[in-house]
């Protein structure tokens, strides 16, 4: 690698280390493909199709809490299956390959954060690198933890009450892959893009365009915003699946509130 009289990188230093950074996040990211092309047909089956089915845990765990006392919806706990039907000849394969590259790149995403992480570093003040350390660290944990609440919480809800949903009894409810990998897919990755709003919060305060105070003052408005976004990802008519919706959605208001500057 060469570098100017100085000591300092050139501009071609920097490429070359960039291309490296790639080609092993290609290689990476390449290895898993093939590893989950392999495991699909299992994860298939007992991770994207266990919601459609009474034995999911979320289901479960509610059959148990309305034997306590606790008032859950009869609709949350009566048995519960859902049909799927494929209706084009080659959709298993291409959903096989396609959810492969899901799988691939979810699995890679904290590994191509570290290498973004090696490459930028170099170039950063030791009070940069907190602040990115911290910007990367937090934004990957917050975007798996709303993608686990996307799965376990928001497609389960969603998808239970869509699927019972009757608009006459002359109408039978047979579901397509196509839909239900489309309301999957969706609801998951949605919910790990909003789950980011304490990043943004937090690069908005120290743009200086955001500040403690306008929480506080807006935070009954937020509650009424909160609740509209929580009834539209799940339409339901209960309002315990609705306020299970909303509480995540909140949690997140009020650290994104601690994030940011006091004033």
């Amino acid at each position: 690698m060469t570098s100017t009289d100085n000591g300092e990188a050139t501009f071609w230093d920097h490429l070359e280390v960039l291309r490296w950074m790639l080609i092993r996040i290609i290689v990476v990211w390449t290895a898993l493909l093939v590893l989950g092309f392999a495991f699909i047909p299992w994860l298939f089956d007992h991770v994207v199709m266990a919601p459609a089915s009474s034995n999911f845990f979320l289901y479960r765990w509610l059959a148990a809490l309305s034997g306590h006392f606790i008032p859950v919806p009869a609709d949350l706990v009566r048995p519960f299956h859902v049909s799927v039907i494929n209706l084009k000849l080659a959709s298993q394969f291409f959903l096989q390959c396609e959810l492969a590259f899901w799988f691939a790149l979810l699995v890679s995403f904290p590994y191509v954060v570290f290498e973004l992480w090696r490459f930028i570093c170099p170039a950063l003040y030791n009070n940069e690198k907190r602040g990115v350390r911290f910007t990367f660290f937090l934004g990957t944990v917050l975007f798996y933890m709303g993608c686990t609440v996307g799965y376990s919480l928001v497609f389960p809800l969603t998808l239970r009450f869509l699927y019972t949903y009757q608009l006459s009894a002359a109408i039978s409810n047979q579901l397509s892959l196509e839909s239900y990998m489309d309301n999957f897919l969706m609801l998951i990755f949605m919910m790990g893009i909003i789950f980011e709003l304490p990043i943004l919060s937090w690069l908005l305060s120290k743009l200086g365009l955001l500040r403690r105070p306008f929480f506080s003052r807006y935070r009954r408005h937020a509650v009424v915003v909160l609740l509209v976004v929580a009834a539209f990802i799940t339409p339901s008519s209960d309002p315990f699946t609705l306020f299970a919706v909303f509480l995540p959605i909140y949690l997140l208001w009020e650290l994104s509130a601690l994030l940011v500057k006091k004033s």
